[in-house]
């Protein structure tokens, strides 16, 4: 499994596990979110994560206070979006399919 430690000042993480339209595990696919956080959102931060060739990666240290975040999983021209609202899903888990 791929990791990106964040560091910004959370404990809030995000798994990802990305599979083609056959099942199949995708590696290097891009995970990528920008995080807005802080008073009024001010603080922001662009996250970038490749999958292993399990397909996995996981993002930590996300602030436990931010925007909602929507995260583009993307490999060549495939690509899929998942939302996480760190208020009401601080350790988000995703399984995605990219179509």
């Amino acid at each position: 499994m791929t990791l990106m430690k964040a560091n910004l000042g959370g404990s809030c993480s995000a798994d990802f596990t990305v599979k083609d339209e056959a099942g199949k595990p995708v590696y290097a696919a891009l995970v990528h979110v920008q995080v807005r956080y802080g008073f009024a959102g001010v603080k922001h931060a662009d996250l970038e994560v490749g999958t292993s060739s399990q397909g996995r990666a996981r993002i930590e240290g996300l602030p436990n206070k931010a925007k909602p975040l929507t995260y583009d999983i993307k490999k060549d021209d495939k690509k899929a979006d998942v939302m996480q609202d760190l208020a009401t899903m601080c350790h988000a888990t995703f399984d995605v399919s990219l179509k």
